[in-house]
């Protein structure tokens, strides 16, 4: 068994089975060979598909069952066309992973994924931005991405590429995700240097708790209600026009004012004998408001599906400045933000380090984490500090006649006011209550990283002997 069979295989097991030894997988020189013969794509030209049904969303939920994604990708391709869901999915994925990157771990390679090549950092070089939010948008949608590390020439580090969900496969018999590729249905490893998958909505069935059902609903139902209004606007909008003749008038004079009626253009006139009339008649039917109703009520529901509240629907206070923080739940930035992270410092961040600084760094690999808190409103805490001011000054003068005073340090530092000597000097904190310290859960996953990465690294320290030593 070679040193990058080991690594893969280990790096995925934690999770998945690792890929059968008889079928060629992403990586193997059969199959490099054959990407290039067809210009190095991956997966096969995508397929388009813009009219559906209802019975269609039924026959999309059974093939996923089965473990097709197909039909569920291809109805979250179509509703990309819809400007709500575009512009709302947009805000959730676009915002959350351009918040500011922390870094944890090793001091020596956080400082090299933050380092710079041009205008970009390493970090971004590897993951790209735009890749990053296509595949936390599949997983938000889907319930499952997946992405390539295509190797750079000219570089060490690869970029991650995010493919196609429609050509994704999972075989319930043994528990593994493939991918019907150019060259053949492929294995997916986890975190084999070469795949990324990212299944947000939970490693089982995890197509059963996203949104595409929901969305694919909702849009099916704007979709035909907008067709069957503009229909009824084709056909009632425009009034009808009539034309009564006299009694006496002949066969050829209502012909010839018939004539004149059906040209009856922008500003026409007509010169009418006694007995003669012309009206237009229009559709009194008020069915076209229900067409308007079922259309806002899905714009309600995609809005309300992908966001979690209704703050994008029916506004609210300061919402003229809103920002993602405002306009999207704060569960849900946290959770995309958390799931998204863990897929790296899983899947990619451990093949980086191994590439750079060998087996043996795995135990010190570096984390990444979104802040995803929202940024600080300096004119609320100035007025919440001079309310506690007046609060404190207040109550000590009530206390006064009773020979008390409010003990000001224990107040202060619960609500997180730092406290320092008239000199400058640090506050002796002697006596002050024992606080608890907010949990951090990124150096929470970090830890736990870190314990299923050390009997790895071991592993691999022991079968990297043999080949150090050759070298």
């Amino acid at each position: 068994m070679g040193l990058l069979d080991v690594v893969r295989a280990l790096l995925g097991v934690s999770a998945y089975e690792a890929a059968p030894a008889n079928i060629p997988s992403l990586g193997d020189r059969s199959v490099e060979e054959a990407r290039k013969l067809v210009g190095g794509n991956l997966y096969p030209l995508p397929e388009t598909r813009l009219t559906w049904y209802l019975a269609d969303l039924e026959t999309a939920q059974g093939a996923a069952d089965w473990g097709d994604m197909k039909a569920a990708a291809l109805l979250c391709a179509a509703f990309h066309g819809e400007s709500i869901i575009a512009g709302t999915m947009a805000t959730r994925t676009n915002g959350m992973v351009r918040l500011p990157k922390r870094f944890y771990g090793d001091p020596q390679m956080c400082a090299d994924l933050e380092g710079r090549s041009g205008a970009r950092s390493i970090f971004d070089e590897m993951h790209p931005p735009s890749e990053l939010a296509l595949l936390d948008r599949d997983g938000i949608e889907l319930g499952v991405a997946v992405g390539e590390r295509v190797p750079v020439k000219g570089r060490s580090h690869p970029v991650l590429v995010r493919l196609e969900p429609q050509h994704l496969y999972y075989n319930w018999t043994e528990g593994r995700w493939y991918y019907n590729s150019v060259v053949g249905r492929l294995p997916i490893t986890p975190g084999d240097g070469r795949w990324v998958l990212h299944t947000p909505a939970g490693r089982v069935a995890p197509w059963r708790n996203s949104l595409w059902r929901a969305l694919g609903q909702a849009w099916i139902d704007k979709s035909h209600a907008r067709l069957h209004r503009s229909n009824w606007e084709a056909k009632l909008a425009n009034p009808a026009r009539v034309a009564k003749t006299a009694p006496g008038a002949t066969q050829a004079q209502r012909q010839g004012f018939l004539e004149k009626l059906i040209a009856w253009g922008i500003n026409t006139c007509f010169e009418l004998p006694p007995g003669w009339d012309v009206s237009i008649v229009e559709s009194n039917g008020r069915g076209y408001e229900s067409f308007g109703e079922t259309i806002d009520r899905s714009e309600r529901e995609m809005i309300i599906a992908i966001t979690g509240s209704t703050v994008l629907v029916d506004g609210g206070t300061g919402f003229a400045n809103a920002d993602v923080h405002k306009a999207i739940r704060a569960d849900l930035i946290d959770g995309d933000a958390e799931s998204l992270a863990y897929t790296l410092n899983t899947q990619s961040l451990p093949a980086w380090v191994v590439g750079e600084y060998g087996i043996d760094a795995l135990e010190r690999m570096p984390l990444v984490g979104w802040d995803t808190k929202p940024p600080k409103d300096l004119k609320a805490d100035g007025e919440a500090l001079k309310a506690f001011g007046e609060a404190l000054a207040a109550a000590n003068e009530a206390l006064t006649a009773y020979g008390l005073r409010v003990d000001a340090r224990e107040l202060a530092a619960q609500q997180g006011y730092p406290l320092q000597k008239l000199d400058g000097t640090p506050l002796d904190q002697t006596g002050l209550p024992t606080l608890r310290a907010p949990q951090d859960t990124t150096e929470g996953t970090r830890a736990s990283v870190l314990e299923m990465v050390r009997p790895i690294a071991k592993k691999l320290a022991l079968y990297a002997q043999p080949y150090r030593r050759a070298a």
